[in-house]
């Protein structure tokens, strides 16, 4: 009985551990609503230039693209993925060697 109650205890921590760095992230609606504020904030000198329905519909578009991507960047590598050879420099490669 005392192991169960070892075993439960422990299945708890870990998904607390987990609910606490889900919290931690934020949804894409704030991120889009951020890049929203900022895009529109930098941009104001042209919207008069531009229809207003068509200025914010534009932003609304904009900020849905770059909010996805920042949403899914911290789960990418850190840069560190190797270049794809082209066959040019594969055979540029093997070349030298032969």
């Amino acid at each position: 009985m005392l192991g169960f109650y070892y075993f439960y205890v422990i299945k708890l921590s870990s998904k607390m551990k987990k609910n606490q760095s889900e919290a931690k992230k934020t949804s894409k609606k704030e991120i889009r609503l951020s890049v929203y504020n900022k895009l529109a904030h930098a941009l104001n000198e042209y919207k008069k230039d531009i229809k207003p329905k068509k200025f914010e519909t534009n932003l609304k578009k904009a900020s849905k693209l770059f909010a996805t991507d920042i949403a899914k960047a911290p789960h990418k590598h850190n840069g560190t993925t190797k270049k794809a050879k082209t066959k040019v420099e594969q055979k540029q490669n093997t070349e030298v060697v032969s």
